[in-house]
């Protein structure tokens, strides 16, 4: 089993697109690039999404390869499969961490994501979003509003395994 991203960190963005990967996130991608040797630079896949996205995803080169073989095994023709595949490898581009840790992103992908200064990574498992400080806080709002439909001592890890769920309360 591939390790997981755990965490959230805010970067410095400099001028040129420069951001520093965190060290234990490095390691994360370094793992999930097949051809990687420590005098290489790490390979990763970064999903920039349709125009409504405010966010970029990074994800592991094995990561990426798994999603594609599942989308391989959908329906050529598909609307799903054809939705997939355009998010995945459509809005998607291959970058590189060099052996400093740095990572560039280009001038397309920052305007994007509204990277300026500063960008925040949280994890979501086998991939990170990347955000702005300001998108990320907007958007994280839409989270609270489905977690206040519970109770506070409500535990979400009951939605694992197919576990009844609690019946959000009435408002």
């Amino acid at each position: 089993m591939a390790r997981k991203f755990r965490g959230s960190e805010e970067v410095k963005v400099d001028g040129k697109g420069r951001m520093s990967i965190p060290a234990r996130f490095r390691r994360i991608f370094e793992a999930g690039d097949p051809d990687w040797k420590p005098s290489d630079r790490t390979r990763l896949i970064v999903v920039y999404g349709p125009e409504t996205w405010k966010k970029l995803e990074f994800y592991t080169i094995e990561a990426a390869d798994r999603i594609d073989e599942e989308i391989d095994a959908l329906p050529r023709g598909s609307q799903e499969r054809l939705w997939l595949e355009t998010l995945m490898n459509g809005t998607a581009t291959e970058a590189e961490i060099d052996t400093d840790g740095r990572l560039v992103l280009p001038q397309k992908l920052r305007d994007k994501a509204g990277l300026e200064n500063e960008a925040f990574f949280t994890s979501k498992g086998d991939f990170i979003e990347v955000w702005s400080p300001a998108n990320y806080s907007e958007a994280s709002g839409t989270l609270q509003e489905f977690m206040a439909q519970y109770p506070a001592d409500f535990d979400p890890r009951s939605f694992l395994n197919g576990a009844q769920a609690a019946e959000p309360r009435e408002a």
